[in-house]
């Protein structure tokens, strides 16, 4: 990789910290990416924001089970350790991964407790493309009135998701991240509904 360690990391992590104390804001970080130079099977703004979010204090998993070589880089590049989906701080979801094995990694994550919110997961989640449209509809801390934000989660994932942060303030937060090197944050504490038709 020819990425500045420091510069282009911080960049990226100013980013993420913007995108998620401003849920469904859609922030690019394409500026790194054209000194991003290696080859590996993964989408490079979602290598890129693990990179600036792992580091050997922290564990994560891969939902795939397709791409052992990328469990391998990012451990190497970030001394972040490998862990099952239920102990893991960070869990990466690629646009292909089934919908079943999604929603059954929501049910398995860790949400945090009563007494300790923050010892829930982050999930950094491939889409094919963000925007600000559709029929998600999000509310909360940091958005005004209401914000539209459209990410390819079918309304059974958003379900899912809703699920686990009912029992305020438990839950995850996330990350989708798609192929126009875009990003956008649903945190825990944001209320997700879906927008109704007629």
């Amino acid at each position: 990789m020819a990425i500045d360690q420091v510069h282009d990391l911080q960049y990226v992590y100013r980013k993420l910290l913007h995108s998620m104390s401003r849920p469904g804001t859609i922030s690019s970080i394409k500026e790194p990416m054209i000194r991003m130079d290696y080859q590996i099977t993964c989408n490079e703004s979602l290598l890129l924001s693990a990179l600036a979010l792992l580091d050997g204090e922290v564990t994560f998993h891969i939902l795939s089970d397709e791409r052992p070589e990328l469990i391998e880089k990012i451990t190497e590049y970030t001394s972040a350790k490998y862990a099952p989906i239920q102990e893991a701080d960070f869990i990466i979801v690629f646009h292909d991964d089934h919908e079943e094995a999604v929603q059954r990694a929501m049910k398995q994550c860790k949400v945090g407790s009563l007494i300790d919110p923050q010892q829930s997961s982050t999930w950094i989640i491939e889409t094919s493309i963000l925007q600000n449209e559709g029929n998600v509809l999000l509310k909360g801390p940091g958005i005004q009135s209401e914000m539209a934000l459209q990410t390819g989660f079918s309304s059974t994932l958003w379900q899912a998701r809703n699920e686990r942060t009912k029992e305020f303030p438990m839950g995850f937060d996330m990350i989708f991240v798609d192929h126009e090197s875009q990003i956008a944050c649903v945190p825990r504490t944001t209320e997700v509904a879906q927008k109704e038709v007629g």
